[in-house]
């Protein structure tokens, strides 16, 4: 499966920035939809109602997903790579 990545910056509620990127299938071009699966990452990291719009999330490049990420993309809609300050 080729996947989408979205790279991704959010302020935390303790004003340090998040990193990390949102990865969709290849197919999925709308943004909002991404937001979204943005937003469901943020609550379950207690970080809910931080703004997550075009300025923090843009779509990167496309990369071909190793299998657990193609399980959690079919599973869920979405999968996260944590990269900076996520926890």
């Amino acid at each position: 499966m080729k996947i989408a990545v979205w790279d991704t910056y959010v302020t935390r509620k303790d004003g340090k920035i998040m990193h990390f990127d949102i990865l969709v299938d290849e197919n999925i071009n709308d943004a909002e939809q991404v937001y979204e699966y943005g937003k469901i990452y943020l609550k379950s990291v207690a970080q809910e109602g931080q703004t997550l719009s075009s300025k923090e999330c843009r779509f990167c490049h496309i990369d071909k997903a190793p299998i657990e990420v193609e399980n959690q993309i079919r599973e869920n809609g979405f999968s996260i790579i944590e990269m900076e300050n996520c926890n």
